[in-house]
């Protein structure tokens, strides 16, 4: 049984994701920072089918805690699998966007995903196996008004991906990010109506949460072992 870390795992997709994670037979770590209770809510939905999961919380942000947190469990046996999923919205336009929306949505998703992956990389490199799966979103790659924030740190994040596929192909591991387009969920909630969509998207729906575990749970197992510093794209023909 492999050990599987999913930062962000209290949200609707991470939820998702870790619920498929667990399905193919991981030890599943639902992170959550302000949000325990739903990740608790995660675990206990996992455990009532049958599957093997706990909580922890920390903020990505935050160097030393997650070094805190993360190092005791390695110890005694590598987490395996990491999907860097944790992530914040902080929209405006450019010009009267604030310095703190900026650097708090670049902080969690490009700082967030150096502090989990650092402090997981050398036991996973010593087990000669990993997984490293990086939520994108297709704003990084068509860009989207009111976001350049966002866009900016998930565009850094590809860059990041196609990197350390590089330096860890060797070692077993491989590191690839999905990009998902309008993903039914909270947060396109009052963001797009179904016109909106369905003039948008070729396919004429938003994708579902559980469409994007399905391509994280592929990407984290034995087939996709020659699939690596990729850019995936998941949106209905969005892009």
């Amino acid at each position: 049984m492999k050990h599987a870390l999913v930062t962000g795992g209290s949200g609707v997709l991470g939820a998702a994701i870790c619920h498929t994670l667990a399905a193919d037979g991981h030890h599943v770590y639902v992170h959550a920072n302000r949000r325990r209770d739903q990740a608790q809510a995660v675990v206990d939905s996992i455990r009532a089918s049958g599957g093997q999961a706990e909580v922890l919380v920390f903020d990505v942000t935050d160097g030393a805690r997650v070094s805190d947190v993360l190092a005791p469990l390695v110890d005694s046996q590598p987490i395996q699998i990491l999907v860097n999923n944790a992530g914040i919205h902080d929209d405006a336009v450019f010009p009267g966007m604030r310095e703190s929306q900026w650097q708090s949505v670049i902080d969690v998703s490009l700082n967030g995903f150096f502090h989990v992956t650092h402090a997981l990389m050398m036991p996973m490199i010593r087990s000669r196996w990993g997984r490293v799966i990086n939520m994108s979103s297709v704003a990084a790659l068509a860009g989207n008004r009111g976001q350049v924030n966002y866009a900016a740190a998930k565009g850094a994040l590809n860059a990041a991906t196609k990197s350390l596929a590089l330096e860890v192909a060797s070692r077993g591991i491989t590191v690839n990010a999905v990009a998902p387009g309008i993903i039914d969920s909270d947060m396109i909630e009052g963001a797009f109506d179904k016109q909106a969509i369905e003039r948008m998207v070729p396919m004429k729906r938003a994708g579902q949460p559980q469409e994007v575990a399905d391509l994280v749970g592929f990407l984290a197992s034995t087939r996709a072992a020659y699939i690596t510093g990729q850019i995936i794209s998941i949106n209905g023909g969005l892009v």
